[in-house]
């Protein structure tokens, strides 16, 4: 099932994605999902982000590829940083390029959406909480990244994280393919099994001592590949399960 957010008519609703058609929801799919009798049609909507979380939390190094190209070594526990709710944007909308910067990097990820409140969960019941999965797109300044020390600003400025453009709720968690094409080149390719901390240990790993709230995000990582952007590039995100979430450097 592919949930949607989108705005028709001067409101913004959920719905099931079917196609060309979208049916509507009763109410928010947190905590769960209740459908209604309206239906519409994708090309009468703007989808949106497909949720709005309270907060990302990102992963660092969770893909060996990746710790491999920037000569870091595999994390022995998970590196996690935030990307605040205000850095959130949606398909087709526009990553802006900060002045001055001189490389601004695309970074594919796998996204984990929570469906429900979630504190001190164990490994094996995990996936109980996950509504499903998305792209999402952690875009990197990476002259402030290095200059920083900390990364509140290179990756969580506004626009630094697009996520969609569905919400996938049956896709398997150990076999997701993520890629990234940059103006319809591929740059990166990587899969979830290949994780170096899976899916369930990192909600149990997170919320150990973090709550995780409906709508809350994990950014699992980037696989080897990362690059630069430069404005004027077409930047898509893509998900076998998910489809394809695409933006604008502007």
């Amino acid at each position: 099932m592919k949930i949607v957010r989108y705005r028709i008519g001067g409101k913004t609703e959920y719905g099931i994605w079917q196609g060309e058609n979208i049916q509507a929801l009763a109410e928010s799919p947190f905590p769960r999902i209740k459908k209604a009798e309206r239906y519409h049609k994708m090309t009468d909507v703007r989808l949106l982000a497909p949720c709005k979380p309270s907060k990302i939390i990102a992963l660092g190094s969770n893909y060996r590829s990746h710790c491999e190209e920037t000569n870091l070594p595999v994390p022995t526990v998970p590196i996690m940083f935030f990307k605040p709710s205000t850095s959130v944007i949606g398909p087709e909308d526009n990553i802006i390029y900060p002045h001055g910067v001189k490389r601004f990097d695309y970074e594919a990820e796998v996204a984990v959406v929570i469906s429900r409140r979630a504190f001190k969960v164990a490994m094996e019941k995990a996936l109980n909480y996950v509504l499903g999965y998305t792209c999402l797109n952690d875009v990197s300044a990476r002259d402030w990244q290095t200059n920083d020390n900390q990364w509140a600003r290179p990756k969580g400025s506004d626009t630094y994280a697009p996520i969609g453009p569905c919400i996938e709720t049956e896709a398997d968690p150990n076999n997701l393919r993520v890629e990234s094409y940059l103006n319809g080149v591929r740059k990166q390719q990587g899969n979830t099994s290949d994780l170096v901390f899976k899916i369930p240990e990192l909600i149990s790993y997170i919320t150990e001592t973090i709550t995780l709230l409906p709508g809350d995000i994990i950014a699992t990582g980037t696989p080897g590949g990362i690059g630069p952007m430069k404005v004027g590039d077409v930047i898509e995100i893509r998900m076998d399960a998910v489809g394809t979430l695409r933006n604008y450097v502007a």
